[in-house]
């Protein structure tokens, strides 16, 4: 199944193919801010999963102790998928950004320990920090 994920505007896309290796939330602070929300919802596809990128994207680069490279709509500013050191080999795509052709739900929750006290997740998803 190829899957669509589109900016705000709908200028840029990024199509993958089949499921994502990761399908998640975080609520590190880098996320928060990505989002403007409580926490970030990530999906991450490999590579060779990647079947095109179109629209007029710019580039954010972010340096640390984690690495990140972030295309976005240069109309709208909406972030779409990015690449991480201590990811390599895959590329995370924005799970919001599947608004026509959904993913199913996440099942892991990470960086708990910024995760906002109102926010409750279910008990059965795998949880990592």
């Amino acid at each position: 199944m190829t899957r669509r994920a589109t900016c705000c505007c709908g200028q840029c896309a990024i199509d993958v193919d089949g499921e994502p290796e990761i399908n998640g939330v975080c609520h590190c602070r880098n996320c928060k801010q990505r989002t403007g929300s409580a926490f970030g919802w990530s999906t991450y596809f490999a590579d060779s999963q990647i079947m095109s990128r179109t629209g007029d994207v710019a580039v954010y680069t972010i340096g640390g102790a984690n690495p990140q490279h972030r295309w976005f709509c240069r109309n709208c500013g909406s972030t779409l998928f990015w690449k991480a050191a201590r990811l390599h080999g895959r590329t995370g795509v924005a799970g919001g950004c599947f608004a026509d052709n959904s993913l199913g739900p996440p099942s892991v929750t990470v960086s708990n320990d910024g995760r906002c006290a109102w926010v409750g997740l279910p008990g059965d998803w795998r949880k990592s920090l």
